[in-house]
């Protein structure tokens, strides 16, 4: 993959180098030379990573990771601090700051290629989801100040993968002082097993577990649905560095060196939960915006778009399968005298509770829709004529066998539906034209008397047994 990749460095040489290891692996670089600019270039150029020295005049590293962070533009803007700091402290100050790393100066070059891959990766498959829910909701790309979730990172669940009851001890003893519940397994079946049943916000795994290795797990978890977006968290000794990059490959979102320093292990934690829950925030919100798009608000079915779509398939379908659909339209009986005489919260809550009686007359392959107004639409595919019917006489049923309860002093109200029902087994047939036979069914059975059930085919068919004209 490639990247927009933004170095900051006020020593030309440092900068040059990282260019030219940077732009070998075909990565496109952006350089500035100092904070300032960094900040300007970060709108500008929009960089997927941004590769930051922490000792700089004027405006250092840390300073230039508060910035970046506070601003709902380039909060999302992964930063790694480049430095030649290497006390914990210093790491811990700028994990606070919202560094996502640090790469300690002579810098390794597998270090580098496989972190910077890594979170320009994370990077965009936040940026797509940033964007389909700007697309689905109001337009607007929220970062994660925006989704108010970076005040409260506590009552997390963190389950942790490694054979040793000492290191597990002081990682729960840690992660609680932040309200945070861990939960301890020895062996991969267990943590895979655990998983399964229980949602966690963070996974911590050992490279090394026993005779086991970590690396395969944290690939397990990847490829298993339940924890696929979950951070993971790596523990590794110094010696074994040089497999951090397969594990980064391999979908590892953050590490950590042995022996555990309490205070990074709670940053890191942090900086790890607040993307799990901006992640989660941001998929829920795409999920309902993209819900409001073909579902109804008020009655939470089907809207007539979707329905359009939906029976259009239904009935090309047909070709392959040869098998009917049916169509059921109904209407409430004098509808609008509820609306003019209880107003119009009685008479929502009417149509609600019709959707709710509704849903639980029809089969599982059945949609049902709301048309417009008082109106709705059944799809039933798999359906003849018989079935059709039967179906519509168990929905009206329903409907004016019970009272509606309403919100007002009346208490309850008595509700009825007519409705119209037509078949096709003609795949060329438009849903237009199926739509219109049920909707012509419909006002047949108004014309009866209301609180009944209308099918064109079935008048049809009684008349040509009776001998009667077909139309009569």
């Amino acid at each position: 993959m490639t990247a927009r990749i933004l170095v900051v460095d006020d020593i030309p040489a440092n900068v040059k180098l990282l260019e030219v290891k940077l732009t070998a692996e075909y990565f496109d670089v952006v350089t500035a030379p100092d904070g300032p600019r960094a900040l300007e270039l970060a709108h500008s150029e929009a960089p997927d990573l941004i590769l930051a020295d922490v000792m700089m005049p004027g405006m250092d590293g840390f300073e230039l990771c508060r910035r970046l962070k506070a601003d709902p533009e380039t909060a999302h803007i992964p930063l790694v601090m480049v430095t030649a700091l290497s006390d914990v402290s210093d790491r811990v100050r700028g994990l606070e700051a919202g560094a996502d790393d640090f790469l300690t100066k002579p810098v390794n070059d597998i270090a580098l290629f496989a972190r910077v891959r890594s979170l320009a990766r994370l990077k965009q498959m936040m940026d797509e989801l940033r964007v389909r829910q700007a697309a689905s909701g109001d337009g607007t790309l929220l970062s994660e100040a925006e989704l108010e979730i970076a005040e409260d990172l506590s009552d997390a669940r963190v389950l942790l993968a490694d054979s040793s009851e000492t290191l597990a001890g002081k990682v729960n003893s840690y992660l609680a002082e932040d309200g945070h519940t861990t939960r301890h397994v020895k062996t991969v079946r267990d943590a895979l097993d655990l998983a399964q049943s229980e949602p966690f916000d963070l996974l911590i795994v050992s490279l090394h577990l026993g005779k086991e290795d970590g690396l395969r797990l944290c690939s397990q978890f990847r490829s298993q649905d339940d924890t696929r977006h979950v951070p993971i968290l790596l523990l590794l000794d110094e010696e074994d560095l040089p497999r951090l990059p397969k594990g980064l490959e391999i979908g590892v979102t953050d590490y950590l060196i042995k022996p555990i320093d309490r205070n990074e292990l709670r940053a890191r934690t942090r900086t790890q939960i607040r993307r799990r829950r901006y992640h989660d925030k941001l998929r829920d919100m795409l999920q309902r915006s993209v819900a409001l798009a073909y579902t109804d608000t008020l009655t939470g079915v089907y809207n007539r778009r979707y329905m359009n779509a939906h029976l259009d398939r239904k009935i090309m379908e047909i070709a392959e399968t040869v098998k009917p659909v049916s169509v059921l339209m109904f209407d409430i009986d004098n509808f609008k005298p509820v609306n003019d005489t209880y107003g119009h919260k009685a008479g929502d809550e009417v149509l609600s509770e019709l959707a709710k009686r509704v849903s639980r007359g029809v089969r599982d392959i059945d949609l049902l829709s709301r048309y417009g107004g008082e109106e709705f639409v059944i799809v039933m595919p798999d359906a003849d004529i018989e079935v059709a019917v039967t179906v519509a006489e168990r929905v009206r049923a329903l409907v004016a066998d019970q009272m509606f309860a309403i919100s007002t002093d009346v208490g309850a109200l008595a509700v009825t539906i007519s409705v119209g029902v037509a078949t096709t087994r003609d795949p060329t047939e438009t849903t237009e034209s199926l739509i219109g036979r049920a909707d012509a069914a419909l006002y047949r059975a108004k014309g009866r008397g209301r609180n009944c059930v209308s099918s064109v085919e079935l008048d049809q068919r009684g008349q040509r047994q009776a001998g009667l004209p077909v139309g009569r």
